[in-house]
């Protein structure tokens, strides 16, 4: 009996360590940020030659009420301003610093929902997926940087820690950890964008958590078959060690 709750313990352990060592470190799929696709697209309709700000305003159109809410009216004057005076450098490094503005908000979001795994999670993929679309930006200027900052973002995602399943395999969050890699992360695109200020203003907390509600983790999505094996392996176990029981029982 000793030998078959070993092995159910054993079991158990291995379903946990299993669903957070595959998906539990990985930003997952959707981790798309709108502002930071918009931004992506404009530039390729910017790079036409000539450089088509018809269908750049019409992209910027569809992220502007996001921004004026989240980065303040001036964001959007300020990039409205260099796409009615067709300025293509202007509009592009404009879109750069409303990106940088937007990790921030994300980061300080984290902070602030810290103590939610699951919301945490959201807005640090949130975040670094709006760092993929700068990624490029900041490795032409300083390849080394770039690499620092992608750390940061894998080390921010560590320090949120993880509950586990069922408490199994559960990992201490470290805010500490958290705060010092958000410093670097953000004092770092604050000078490499050279702008003065990171405060983002106009700043809903209510809509934030609403547009990340309806999302789902990757690893917590049932509707993938993958997602499914930790469980049949506990139902396994389960029904194997009750069969033993009865066994043992009727002898």
């Amino acid at each position: 009996m000793k030998q078959f709750v070993l092995v159910f313990i054993i079991l158990l352990i291995s379903a946990a360590s299993f669903q957070p060592s595959a998906y539990a470190y990985s930003y997952g799929d959707p981790s798309e940020e709108k502002v930071a696709e918009a931004y992506k697209e404009m530039v390729v309709k910017l790079n036409d030659s000539p450089p088509d700000f018809e269908e750049a305003d019409k992209i910027f159109g569809t992220v502007k009420e996001e921004i004026e809410m989240h980065m303040g009216s001036d964001a959007v004057q300020s990039v409205q301003s260099e796409l009615s005076e067709e300025d293509k450098q202007g509009v592009i490094e404009n879109m750069q610093k409303v990106l940088v503005l937007n990790i921030s908000r994300r980061l300080e979001n984290v902070s602030n929902n810290f103590e939610d795994y699951d919301t945490s999670k959201k807005l640090l993929a949130k975040a670094n997926a709006t760092y993929r679309a700068l990624s490029p930006i900041v490795e032409e200027q300083d390849s080394n940087l770039d690499g620092e900052i992608k750390e940061a973002f894998e080390s921010s995602l560590e320090a949120l820690g993880n509950p586990g399943l069922f408490g199994v395999g559960e990992q201490k969050p470290d805010k500490e950890k958290f705060e010092t890699n958000k410093e670097f992360i953000l004092s770092s695109l604050q000078e490499q964008f050279q702008m003065k200020s990171l405060e983002v203003g106009h700043f809903s907390e209510s809509a934030s958590e609403g547009e990340n509600a309806g999302q789902t983790e990757d690893w917590t999505d049932l509707s993938q078959y993958k997602n499914w094996i930790p469980i049949l392996v506990l139902i396994v176990a389960i029904a194997g060690v009750l069969v033993y029981v009865m066994k043992k029982r009727k002898k």
